[in-house]
């Protein structure tokens, strides 16, 4: 999928098939371990059943921390601490990506937890100050909030006294990362969650938009286009931006936790939030690019995706605007290990990539594993995709060794 450049840019024609530059960055070994790796999730019965067996090995405390860390978490994660994940952000610096360092603990419920995870992203925003090589932060709000406590905010219901002193905490914590987000001028990206806890996050990230956004995007809200209203969301939240004088920070993605969304609404008898279809799905996802282009002068956007489509018309829109392909308002960004093909190549054309780094203990990131697992296995063809670029490469090397050869004779 090539792309012509506009005239005012001086980077390289954009092409999703340059296996070249999209796996420079891995020598034979770990190519190799990678196409083992996408062979095996490539098999969905066989990835069912792997997910099965990690999810009773951790409902049951099994020791399986020796089967993962080897496999897919070397392939998906960046390590189990900030230092051991320094070397892939030192990898993808090189290439001119950025890593977003992502503290992957979830399914926390306690005080003390919460607490931690906060300390936690407080040090990687110092970090960021420090290197240019991570660009922005990012938090997931249930990992400093009970789900049940953000579920009850978001219906409105009255808090018993625990509750409201849990509020309270989750409140100020949440405010002491955004404070330090701006301290040090690191932006943040706030993640997305299930729609019913998503109304209590709206809420705080609004609220610190208006505080530190007078002047550039440092708290960034998530929308997940398979909901038929946040297309509206972002509208409003753009006029409101203007209005009241704070500038919008937006990381757009398809979302997760589809399967879940209609699952609950049917068993609980509310209309499913969740777009009819796919297509549905991918022309509100290019309609919030579309309506950021035209507001580039207001927000700041991260395009998470990794539809190449979607983000080939991101460039369109770029070129069609006369925009640099390093404007600063906008970067592109996929999952740490997956979609290289993508990154290393709209990198190479001069547009700002980052790769969210997932990192943490291997028993607490287990859940993330599992639900990116299961959140691949249900995108029809995306192991497949993965896998046959990868294929495709190790094909072009071999050929190229056998060129040598051939030219030595």
């Amino acid at each position: 999928m090539d792309q012509p450049q506009s005239e005012h840019n001086e980077f390289p024609p954009l092409s999703f098939r340059d296996f070249s530059t999209a796996f420079a960055h891995l020598s034979d070994n770990e190519l190799r371990f990678s196409f083992w790796i996408f062979r095996m999730m490539n098999n969905t019965a066989l990835t069912n059943i792997l997910i099965a067996l990690a999810e009773l090995g951790l409902k049951w405390g099994l020791p399986i921390r020796w089967a993962v860390k080897p496999t897919v978490f070397r392939v998906f994660c960046g390590g189990e601490t900030i230092f051991e994940s320094l070397q892939a952000v030192e990898k993808l610096g090189v290439n001119q990506i950025g890593a977003i360092l992502d503290y992957s603990v979830e399914g926390q419920d306690k005080e003390i937890e919460f607490g931690k995870t906060e300390t936690e992203i407080v040090r990687i925003i110092q970090l960021a100050k420090e290197n240019t090589n991570i660009p922005v932060s990012c938090i997931k709000v249930s990992g400093i909030a009970s789900n049940a406590l953000l579920e009850k905010l978001s219906s409105n219901k009255d808090l018993n006294d625990t509750e409201k002193r849990e509020a309270a905490n989750w409140n100020l914590r949440f405010e002491r990362i955004c404070q330090a987000a701006f301290d040090h001028d690191v932006p943040i990206y706030v993640d997305a969650e299930e729609s019913w806890i998503q109304d209590a996050i709206d809420r705080i990230v609004e609220t610190m938009m208006a505080r530190y956004n007078k002047d550039r995007a440092i708290v960034f809200q998530t929308i997940q286009m398979f909901r038929h209203d946040r297309l509206e969301y972002y509208k409003n939240l753009i006029a409101r931006g203007r209005r009241e004088g704070f500038k919008v920070g937006m990381k757009i993605v398809r979302g997760a936790y589809l399967d879940k969304e209609n699952l609950r609404a049917k068993e609980m008898g509310y209309p499913t939030p969740i777009n009819p279809t796919k297509q549905a799905t991918d022309d509100a996802y290019n309609a919030a690019l579309e309506l950021s282009i035209e507001n580039i002068d207001w927000v700041e956007i991260c395009a998470g995706t990794h539809n190449e489509e979607s983000s080939m018309w991101l460039t369109e829109l770029m070129a069609q605007k006369g925009l640099q392909n390093n404007h600063p308002h906008i970067y592109f960004s996929q999952l740490y290990g997956m979609s290289d093909y993508m990154s290393f190549n709209l990198a190479a054309s001069g547009y700002n990539v980052s790769k969210y780094l997932p990192y943490g203990p291997v028993k607490a990131t287990l859940p993330y594993l599992l639900r990116r697992a299961k959140e691949n296995s249900a995108i029809a063809g995306q192991m497949g995709k993965e896998y046959s670029m990868i294929v495709n490469e190790r094909k072009r090397r071999s050929q190229e060794s056998f060129g040598d050869l051939d030219s030595g004779i």
